[in-house]
């Protein structure tokens, strides 16, 4: 048996050292990885853990991120809680077996620590990973600080392997910004996180010889959209579960979750729409913008970015008048993946508010207070007007002239 770690009521971890804490609490019978930048810390974690006998399971060190996720499959179809974690290239080389372990149904747990894609070469934090990973068939939820990324990390267990979903969870948290900054953080004690995620239920393992099974068949034009038609209902459908799953662990520690987060929307008559780390900057600037400014300012965050919380997020902005959505991601040649998410929800709303889109922090450049309130006071123009009177897309935040497009 592992030994107990003995937490104190808050510890000061960052984002990495909280995936790691809620992965040794889950008590994973197998974590196959390969350490990359900003996620290293988080798989390192857990590998002290296990030398220093807090974890009755396997490590497996691999030599490729593509191996890892292969070992994890492997791990989860042979009947084993199964996690890991990664970053960037690292995630940008599993994506083939991504595509693999959601349609063998596995429920396993990924940590992503987002940050850049290559090239470029650069090892800080934007959105890049988290965009690349989001038709792969995963639930994706999103983290905007250490404390969330410990209790999402819990949560992720408990969802990915209710017998009503069986599909993999994605936990997303910010490199550096929110992966390397040191927070108070509220752990549960192991009895409690442990209870909390509950024992593992098997559902036809490979190593279940009474009762042999295949993973991996192949299908062709015969039953393949069969399959993923299912594979989807089941995405989709496993909202429910989450928000299930939410209001469980708030009765346990008084922590609330949602699928869409929402913060000074009660009579706002702009919003920000954003990810990761950005929330709480972008409320900060709004509660300013109110004091000083008298802007009606709000901010919308979804937590769950698959399944898409399409009706949630309408109601969410049902109010407002204009909207911008932040992207941190480079849109290659389009608009942005939350402008078109957020486009899609509010077209069928009642509602049809003035919608434009911001990429912003690339690479890790910083996104200041500065930057969120002329944020705000476009909108406001927008708003105002009753029409676009801003360009469609914007860079915010870049050194030089400024760019746009769609104008």
């Amino acid at each position: 048996m592992a030994e107990k770690l003995k937490l104190q009521e808050v510890e000061v971890w960052d984002g990495n050292m909280a995936f790691a804490q809620a992965m040794r609490q889950a008590q994973i019978d197998v974590v196959a990885a390969y350490p990359i930048t900003p996620s290293t810390p988080t798989v390192h974690g857990y590998a002290k853990f296990l030398a220093d006998g807090y974890i009755d399971g396997e490590f497996v060190l691999v030599e490729s991120e593509h191996a890892a996720m292969s070992g994890c499959v492997g791990a989860a179809a042979a009947g084993g809680r199964v996690a890991t974690a990664t970053s960037s290239q690292g995630f940008a080389l599993m994506i083939e077996v991504l595509y693999q372990a959601s349609g063998m149904r596995l429920p396993i747990v990924l940590g992503l620590v987002n940050r850049a894609l290559a090239s470029p070469l650069n090892v800080n934090g934007d959105h890049s990973d988290m965009y690349l990973g989001r038709d792969a068939g995963w639930i994706m939820i999103d983290a905007f600080n250490a404390q969330e990324s410990y209790d999402l990390m819990l949560m992720g267990f408990k969802i990915a392997e209710d017998l009503n979903v069986r599909l993999p969870v994605m936990v997303n948290q910010d490199g550096f910004i929110t992966s390397h900054t040191a927070q108070n953080v509220k752990p549960l004690q192991d009895e409690v996180a442990y209870k909390f995620i509950g024992d593992y239920k098997e559902v036809n393992p490979l190593l279940d010889f009474g009762k042999p099974v295949t993973y991996g068949a192949q299908t062709e034009e015969d039953w393949h959209f069969e399959f993923k038609a299912r594979q989807h209902k089941a995405l989709m459908d496993s909202k429910d579960t989450i928000e299930n799953v939410f209001k469980e662990f708030e009765s346990l520690t008084k922590r609330k979750y949602n699928l869409v987060e929402s913060y000074l929307m009660e009579d706002a008559q702009v919003a920000i729409v954003a990810l990761g780390s950005t929330v709480e900057s972008a409320v900060q600037a709004a509660k300013n913008l109110r004091e000083s400014e008298g802007i009606k300012a709000g901010v919308v965050a979804t937590r769950a970015i698959r399944p898409f919380p399409l009706k949630e997020v309408a109601r969410a902005l049902k109010d407002v008048k204009a909207i911008a959505t932040l992207d941190r991601s480079a849109p290659g040649g389009t608009l942005g993946m939350i402008y078109n998410e957020i486009s899609g929800a509010m077209y069928q709303s009642d509602n049809r508010p003035i919608i434009n889109n911001y990429i912003y922090g690339l690479g890790g450049r910083d996104m200041t207070q500065k930057d969120i309130k002329e944020i705000f006071r476009d909108i406001k123009r927008n708003a105002d007007s009753g029409k676009l009177v801003t360009p469609l897309q914007q860079f915010s935040g870049l050194r030089g002239p400024k760019l746009s497009f769609f104008n």
